[in-house]
């Protein structure tokens, strides 16, 4: 079961902590996706390993695999949740990877109220 979390409270932890929190919830957006999705593969620190071993390049694969995995997790769940894995590599394309974090975290969030009916 994923934890809903605040976006704004998110984007403003990730700005103060200069993009320290921004790589937990990286990690744990990677992880919550995966776990939804039923991918025992696909995982936070390897994620993070491999795009800071690759320079960021595998960061592009991320992108595209988090629109898969969303998806997918949405199928599994029976929530609406869109394949949106090229508007996530463009938005990284022109800098807005924060803003991929939030879509991804909004989807989440849908999620984590399916799986709680006490916070419907």
């Amino acid at each position: 079961m994923v934890t809903e979390r605040n976006i704004v409270v998110q984007v403003i932890l990730s700005i103060i902590t200069c993009g320290i929190y921004g790589i937990y919830w990286f990690i744990t957006l990677t992880d919550d996706a995966a776990l939804e999705a039923g991918d025992t593969e696909f995982s936070g620190g390897k994620s993070f390993l491999f795009s800071l071993i690759t320079c960021g390049i595998y960061t592009w694969y991320w992108y595209y695999k988090m629109g898969k995995t969303m998806y997918t997790a949405g199928q599994k769940n029976g929530v609406d949740i869109s394949d949106n894995s090229v508007l996530y590599i463009i938005l990284g394309i022109f800098g807005l990877g924060i803003v991929d974090y939030c879509i991804i975290q909004s989807d989440l969030n849908k999620l984590a109220v399916k799986d709680n009916p006490v916070a419907q």
